[in-house]
């Protein structure tokens, strides 16, 4: 396994700068992988992958499970990594540790499952059964909001189901995946499992690359790019959220703090967090007012970490400034001394908003709720209907034979219903139009990953 220094670069060659987002200040500098890195990692991983592949599933599994151990053995140094390149609050990290051992262990049982559809008699005098077989190679290109979640969404299916993967993670976190990576070459085999660092040129030249799936987690223009290079290749997308929350009248009393919370959770910057909260005319003062109290509970630098880079605040500064609404909530922003070159960006609610607002059609992807009013239930849902993303959404009320109506109506892979962000590895997470197609999570994901040979014999 390669891994390009994250302190010294050899003699020659282009290196980016990786910064703190806690402070803005530069932490260490990374040559991006070039051409020959991604051409020599997907050797490797072409190499591997019959051998891993020939494995029994109860041998993969174990092998997987051993992984997920070692990782949980060394949580305390993923976390480091991850606040590194994210800045996220140390109890966050280490959740995030946890849920990606989780998801890894899920898939090491998965990986004993049978998906076959069909086996038996099927046709006079012939046995036909179904095999499902691995692509080969895998390449998993991730972002930055969730470094090691998000990575091993994609990765454990893929390996589950007998792939070998090469993981490039985005270029301003690393050093999780770099991690990963040499835990994994030294329990799962050289090649089976590698990671590429560098920028999007990087990321470009891995799906254009010698491999036979591209599973990508990003935006839609980087989706949309990917689509352009990728051919005829399979290709699983997930291309994020603007996500949003119906709250109806009877919404229960909880219903404000806890959108609060899952809209700040990683600086807001989750593709399926709420983002556009959609009331009725009769109660959207009062949501306005109670998710203002609510959100000016929680503090930047206590409560959530800041946004990941200088683009990204960017963005976020330019959305804020362009949106026309006439009531702005903001909270605190209580980051230490030191860290006041850092990309913090407080929770704020925005309110009194027209049509095509900026902050209501584009995924500010912060720390941000915009609050917008419905003349009745069918209205909200055209209004959350409205924009092109369709992954995930949620529904506050205390009438459940309503709000589960209106589940049903809202376009979104998952719908909450009064909860928001709340997964596990047994539940599919998936989305359409904007937001992509494929599945995360679950065993429907080991489909993403492997294709399926019909076998039929004569009997006579």
């Amino acid at each position: 396994m390669r891994r390009a220094p994250l302190t010294t670069d050899p003699p020659g060659t282009a290196s980016a700068i990786l910064y703190d987002p806690r402070t803005g200040r530069a932490r260490a500098s990374a040559r991006p992988g070039d051409a020959g890195d991604v051409a020599r990692a997907v050797a490797d991983a072409r190499r591997a992958q019959p051998g891993w592949a020939a494995h029994t599933t109860r041998d993969r599994s174990l092998l997987l499970l051993r992984l997920a151990g070692l990782i949980e053995d060394n949580a305390g140094e993923y976390a480091a990594a991850e606040r590194a390149g994210t800045g996220k609050p140390p109890a966050d990290a280490l959740a995030e540790v946890a849920q990606s051992v989780d998801v890894l262990r899920f898939y090491a049982g998965a990986a004993r499952a049978d998906l076959a559809p069909a086996a038996g008699r099927r046709l006079p005098g012939r046995e036909s059964w179904v095999r499902w077989e691995p692509f080969g190679v895998v390449a998993a290109v991730v972002p930055w909001n969730y470094p090691l979640l998000m990575a091993m969404w994609r990765l454990a299916p893929a390996l589950a189901a007998g792939n070998a993967v090469v993981l490039k993670p985005a270029e301003t976190t690393p050093d999780s995946g770099r991690l990963l990576a040499r835990h994994a070459a030294q329990v799962l085999g050289p090649g089976v499992l590698t990671t590429v660092a560098g920028d999007r040129d990087t990321g470009r030249l891995l799906v254009e690359a010698e491999v036979d799936v591209v599973a990508f987690t990003g935006s839609v223009a980087g989706g949309l790019d990917v689509v352009s290079r990728a051919g005829l290749r399979k290709v699983s997308l997930e291309l994020g959220g603007n996500c949003p929350a119906i709250v109806l009248p009877d919404a229960p009393g909880h219903t404000y703090a806890d959108l609060a919370r899952a809209s700040t959770y990683n600086a807001g910057q989750s593709c399926a967090a709420p983002a556009r909260v959609i009331t009725l005319r009769e109660n959207h003062a009062e949501t306005v007012e109670r998710l203002a109290e609510a959100m000016s509970a929680l503090r930047a630098g206590i409560d959530f970490g800041p946004l990941n880079n200088a683009a990204q605040a960017a963005r976020f500064d330019r959305i804020m400034e362009a949106s026309g609404a006439s009531v702005r909530h903001i909270g605190e922003v209580a980051a230490g001394e030191d860290e006041s070159g850092g990309y913090w960006r407080p929770a704020t609610v925005l309110a009194g908003l027209q049509p095509g607002d900026p902050a209501v059609e584009r995924e500010v992807f912060g720390p941000v709720l915009t609050v917008q009013a419905a003349g009745d239930p069918d209205e909200a849902v055209r209004m959350a209907n409205g924009v092109p993303q369709a992954l995930a959404a949620s529904v506050w009320s205390t009438g459940l034979g309503a709000a589960l109506d209106i589940a049903a109506a809202v376009n979104g892979g998952e719908v909450w219903l009064n909860c928001h962000l709340e997964q596990t590895a047994e539940l599919p997470h998936g989305g359409r139009g904007h937001s992509g197609h494929g599945t995360d999570l679950s065993v429907l994901a080991l489909t993403e990953y492997q294709r399926p040979k019909t076998i039929t014999a004569r009997l006579t």
